[in-house]
């Protein structure tokens, strides 16, 4: 996205919703979990992130089943945060300017089905109302050339991924895919969102 729109985009939407003091959940897909779960582990006010699938049933939310692309299931991630230090919208905005590319349909670089869709799984009705003015935003703003191909889904249930899957990139930071794919993200946090970006990881 433009950075002149994302500055304009987030200035108008950044106060649009008061924090609650509870712990709170988002749930969002965009791709690989890898990548996305790494970005949101190094954002202020994070608790815990953990990669799993959302989208379909528990009998097939495992990785062999998922990555045929025939379960319903997207991989994605499970954000616990503190709402008191940072708000649904600013990770709503991350998720769109850093995580991933939400124009691309169905795949993210080289990873491609239904599975690597881009999604954003509300878990209430207060997240389904955030979501959809913050997509009718975005648009408005023109702040990018292709159309927003992100869905919204409510979400049913999120599944932890399997152990090796979490903290994938913590564990394995010279991975040829992490590498390539996966630390330009986190450049680009560090770059894009300097005030909301910490150096080490949450738990």
């Amino acid at each position: 996205m433009r950075q002149s729109a994302v500055t304009v985009l987030l200035l108008t939407i950044l106060f649009a919703a008061p924090a609650f003091a509870a712990e709170q959940k988002a749930v969002f897909a965009g791709g690989c979990f890898w990548g996305v779960e790494a970005v949101f582990e190094h954002v202020k006010g994070v608790i815990a992130v953990r990669s799993g699938y959302a989208g379909g049933t528990k009998e097939t939310a495992n990785y062999e089943s998922v990555t045929s692309g025939a379960t319903k299931h997207a991989e994605s991630v499970e954000i616990r945060f503190d709402p008191t230090k940072i708000k649904y919208e600013q990770l709503l905005f991350i998720f769109f300017a850093v995580a991933h590319d939400p124009t691309e349909v169905d795949r993210q670089g080289p990873d491609v089905g239904p599975q690597y869709r881009s999604a954003i799984f509300y878990v209430n009705e207060n997240q389904k109302k955030l979501v959809s003015s913050f997509m009718q935003a975005l648009a408005s703003s023109k702040a990018s050339d292709k159309p927003i191909a992100t869905k919204m889904e409510p979400l049913v249930r999120f599944f932890p991924a399997e152990d090796y899957h979490q903290d994938f990139l913590k564990n394995h930071p010279e991975d040829p895919y992490i590498v390539q794919h996966d630390l330009p993200k986190l450049a680009e946090l560090k770059r894009k969102f300097p005030d909301l970006y910490r150096a080490t990881p949450s738990p």
